[in-house]
């Protein structure tokens, strides 16, 4: 596991912002939950944050109730699940078969992300592709790829998970509450 790291809030990780802002000042230890699911914790930390798409691949995996009992464990009492998770049950209809391009940077430095879904016929499920594009010489140039597969999880199945792992004060932040793209899940570790 890495070692933990001062949270300290950065305008590009709402995460850690939504994290400071619900604990207060001071300095807090903070893991990623792939960190604690691959080599738990042996001390307690403050802090678990779990990035955009990693909810819904534990869950196509049947890992997502081991992995938050885990995030529960490594958390100190009063400790925070910070989640962000894309809703896409009421898209599981539409099947839409990608989101908006992500630009980021200026000139040279731009980039381009584009994400690509492949829904089960059931719309329960989706795979996922993200192809990052970097400028070249000429023309774009593919700079990584990564395919996935994901579940599609509702608000209430969230919250069923974060309960069920033993999670308290379970909250979702809407985008606009919480400066992320996607709605932000606050989990407290019980005292």
């Amino acid at each position: 596991m890495t070692a933990a790291q001062d949270l300290v809030p950065v305008p590009e990780d709402p995460l850690t912002e939504v994290a400071a802002a619900v604990l207060g000042a001071g300095v807090h230890q903070v893991v990623d939950l792939l960190d604690v699911v691959r080599s738990p914790s042996p001390h307690p930390v403050d802090v678990v944050r779990a990035g955009d798409d990693l909810l819904p691949r534990l869950a196509h995996e049947n890992a997502l109730t081991h992995a938050l009992h885990l995030a529960r464990e490594a958390l100190r009492p009063g400790g925070l699940l910070v989640a962000a998770v894309p809703e896409l049950d009421k898209l599981s209809l539409l099947r839409p078969t990608a989101p908006p391009p992500k630009v980021s940077g200026r000139g040279k430095d731009r980039q381009v992300t584009v994400q690509l879904w492949d829904w089960s016929p059931d719309g329960e499920s989706y795979a996922l592709e993200v192809v990052q594009l970097v400028r070249g010489e000429n023309t774009w140039e593919v700079a990584s790829t990564v395919a996935t597969r994901h579940r599609v999880l509702s608000p209430e199945q969230i919250s069923d998970e974060l309960a069920g792992a033993g999670f308290g004060a379970v909250q979702r932040l809407s985008p606009a509450e919480c400066g992320h793209p996607l709605p932000v899940w606050v989990a407290v570790a019980p005292a």
